[in-house]
């Protein structure tokens, strides 16, 4: 029996103290053609622990320098050959980082970004979330539900599970 060729990924819920998250816009590369709005974060490396590989990626991403270990909030776990290609199961942990507005500029250039298939990072409210009509999905796709749910309760005794 083969094993599964699983992407594990770490991703910041980054939050402002008037509750604007901040979300990294990825150009197509799923089976809709659609662009998805995510996290930012990504690919946990070889030997790295998650909390090491959220800090290189929030780093590289947004700019934005940890000086502590934030709260695990949520986990999703998604075996679905065609839900990222090349892979046939995708687990990514989502830490919740509280801070004040910041202008996202990371490490890596505008071509490093894209080669990421990171084309925009902005910051959105919950009711923009909530609101949104247009063409591109959010990952997870209920991500404002979740949102909503850990803006009112706060941070859960143990990870929440996602969805897709």
């Amino acid at each position: 029996m083969s094993s599964l060729n699983v992407r594990r990924a770490a991703r910041a819920i980054i939050l402002t103290d008037d509750d604007h998250v901040l979300l990294c816009r990825h150009t197509p590369f799923e089976p809709s053609g659609r662009a998805v709005w995510a996290a930012p974060g990504g690919r946990i490396e070889s030997g790295e622990t998650p909390l090491a590989a959220l800090r290189r990626e929030l780093r590289e991403e947004v700019g934005l320098a940890l000086d502590h270990d934030p709260p695990h909030v949520w986990h999703r776990d998604v075996v679905a050959p065609e839900y990222l290609p090349g892979y046939d199961r995708a687990v990514s942990d989502y830490f919740l980082v509280r801070t004040t507005m910041f202008v996202p500029r990371g490490t890596f250039s505008d071509d490093e970004l894209a080669a990421e298939n990171i084309g925009e990072v902005r910051w959105w409210t919950l009711p923009e979330l909530a609101g949104y009509r247009g063409p591109d999905l959010f990952g997870p796709r209920d991500l404002a539900t979740h949102l909503a749910a850990l803006i009112t309760h706060g941070v859960p005794a143990t990870p929440t599970p996602l969805g897709p």
